[in-house]
């Protein structure tokens, strides 16, 4: 019991960190929306925003998957 315990306190201090990073990030990228510091165009938002959504479908299948192997296995 005690091996899962340390692996949930592992996984809360690593995923703590690693979101509070990716949000700051984000907001970074936010930053660039000032058009008086930056140029761009509508298909450079596009491109950043697709990037990030699938980024995040990405986690999202990988967290699903770990959980619903079963479901991944082909039958007929």
């Amino acid at each position: 019991m005690a091996e899962k315990a340390e692996k949930r306190e592992k996984f809360v201090r690593l995923a703590e960190g690693r979101v509070q990073s990716a949000l700051d990030a984000i907001r970074k990228i936010g930053n660039l929306s000032n058009p008086r510091a930056y140029e761009y165009n509508d298909a450079d938002i596009k491109k950043i925003i697709k990037t990030l959504r699938d980024a995040t479908a990405d986690i999202e299948r990988k967290f699903s998957s770990t959980t619903n192997e079963a479901s991944n296995k082909f039958k007929l």
